[in-house]
């Protein structure tokens, strides 16, 4: 690889990090557009491979850091994460079957529904966590599942699915529910991953690169998240915004495709 595939590399993931350790998620929607048109990987499931394993990882760093900071409800998120991880797992599986592109028109339909649903006005829901019954057991795991087999067919981590699937599921304050997410998006990302590297579509020394920028950006919006977390709404706007934004260009980028 030349420098500048390297520092495009780094600086993507880099990026992808930063949007992780801010807002829990969007990173991984980030990465297979990055690598696909920023560092100039040709086929875009070995972009998805790729980036759903450094995404992995960046997230598994940025859960320690939001961890030390106290924003994990780790009942909660192990829960979640081993759950979903049945419907990654499936859905990573179909997936395979499909091109990746033809996916990504949907897929930018269904961020502008989340990026919308984000922005309405949300009761502060304090630090006081729901009573743990059979009805929060099971609104968790129909979360769990659902947004697992989403992650797995569409090749993300399923962040900005994951943070309001959590606020909705538990109640937890939003920079909990983003430092609980990264265990979940951690772990459907490894799922995925290890199904597309038995295909072969992993770029291994790519994803190291990847992942390094990852790790430091990450660090630098962990930072913010926390600055930002006495703002009631902050958080949930930028997620929205980053959501809407991101899924304007999929579906741009897309829709010419499907004529």
């Amino acid at each position: 690889m030349t420098t500048a595939s390297i520092l495009a590399a780094v600086g993507s993931g880099g990026l992808v990090g930063f949007t992780l350790g801010l807002i829990g998620g969007g990173g991984s929607i980030l990465a297979t557009p990055l690598l696909l048109y920023a560092v100039g990987v040709a086929n875009p499931h070995v972009a998805i491979g790729t980036g759903a394993l450094a995404v992995s990882v960046n997230a598994y760093a940025n859960l320690a850091n939001h961890a030390r900071k106290g924003h994990v409800w780790w009942r909660c998120a192990i829960v979640f994460a081993l759950i979903g991880t049945a419907g990654a797992i499936l859905g990573s599986s179909l997936g395979l079957l499909v091109d990746g592109k033809n996916l990504l028109l949907l897929f930018g339909l269904v961020m502008v529904a989340v990026g919308l649903l984000m922005l309405r006005p949300r009761r502060d829901t304090g630090a006081e966590p729901r009573p743990v019954d059979l009805r929060m057991c099971l609104v968790t795991a129909t979360a769990a599942i659902a947004t697992g087999a989403a992650s797995g067919f569409f090749g993300i981590g399923g962040g900005f699915l994951i943070v309001p699937a959590l606020i909705f599921a538990t109640g937890m304050p939003t920079i909990s529910a983003i430092g609980s997410s990264l265990l979940a998006v951690g772990t459907f990302g490894l799922a995925t991953a290890l199904n597309y590297a038995r295909a072969g579509l992993v770029d291994w020394p790519l994803a190291i690169e990847f992942i390094l920028g990852g790790v430091i950006g990450g660090a630098f919006g962990m930072l913010i998240a926390t600055r930002l977390s006495t703002s009631k709404t902050a958080l949930n706007r930028i997620f929205a915004a980053l959501v809407l934004v991101v899924a304007v260009y999929v579906i741009l980028r897309n829709a010419p495709r499907l004529m």
